[in-house]
């Protein structure tokens, strides 16, 4: 019963996922204020006051087309993080089932599972979200799925190991002898062992899927204009770096801050779940 209070409190001892926590803290609460927040609309348009460099008029300056890039940032916030989060859980919601299932039954149905994610495994990720939004059509939800699907395969094989540790183990054993059934050995012996490794990979994995979100939105297979996302935007300013830099700076220390609290946060709970680095 002590282990949530305890877990806490060496959550807070632990700088990195402190510093994580609060940025993306930070981070969530500028994306659920953009509405009220933003000086101005997002997406209106403004020739007349178009490149305007960072200042009193506006914060962050303006883009191309005269649209304030503070608020754009803003809102693009939360694209970005809504992204990171239903990837993730798309992830997370096909690759744990998977490896489960083959982790605990094996045999046959452990060689074929395991054989299509080896396929899925030979294609780097991004190349892999890259066909696959390629074939359901550029657009943001699509982007989602791809993200969601390329990750697939290492949730799939991360339980799995997990699960092959856990079955072995005297207590499943006992479980089965006294005629527990699969189901119940499964939710109530074995996913516990999983959650810690799965809740870190997750944790890491929405900076990746943050990133790769971003990314195909810069090869224009994303998000589409005039939506306020942070890789359209630096698509978007990537030909006018020199004259107005601010275009694409702003959106790109969005995303870079974002990832780097995912990574200390996804650090930390690495460092205070895996047993075998507590002293």
């Amino acid at each position: 019963m002590a282990e949530g209070p305890n877990l806490a409190r060496r959550l807070v001892r632990h700088r990195g996922a402190v510093a994580g926590l609060a940025i993306l803290s930070a981070l969530g609460l500028l994306a659920l204020g953009a509405p009220w927040l933003s000086p101005r609309d997002p997406i209106k348009t403004s020739p007349r006051t178009a490149l305007q460099a960072p200042g009193s008029g506006y914060l962050l300056g303006s883009d191309q087309f005269g649209r304030d890039v503070a608020s754009r940032v803003l809102h693009g916030a939360r694209i970005s993080l809504v992204v990171g989060l239903i990837s993730v859980s798309i992830a997370v919601g096909i690759g744990a089932p998977i490896g489960l299932v083959s982790g605990y039954y094996g045999s046959r149905l452990d060689a074929v599972l395991m054989r299509v994610i080896d396929v899925l495994l030979a294609f780097p990720g991004i190349l892999l979200a890259l066909a696959i939004v390629s074939v359901l059509t550029p657009g943001l939800g699509n982007v989602m799925i791809a993200v969601g699907l390329a990750a697939v395969p290492t949730y799939a094989r991360l339980v799995r190991a997990s699960v092959l540790s856990a079955r072995e183990q005297v207590y499943v054993e006992a479980a089965r002898a006294i005629g527990g059934r699969d189901r119940t050995i499964l939710t109530r012996y074995i996913l516990p062992n999983v959650v810690a490794p799965l809740i870190v990979t997750a944790t890491l994995g929405l900076g990746t899927a943050i990133l790769s979100a971003a990314a195909l939105s810069f090869l224009g297979l994303g998000s589409q204009p005039p939506t306020a996302e942070w890789g359209r935007m630096l698509a978007e300013g990537r030909d006018y770096l020199r004259e107005a830099w601010w275009i694409s700076t702003f959106p790109g220390l969005g995303i870079m801050l974002t990832v780097l609290a995912m990574n200390l946060l996804g650090d930390g709970l690495r460092d205070l779940l895996d047993p075998r680095l507590k002293v």
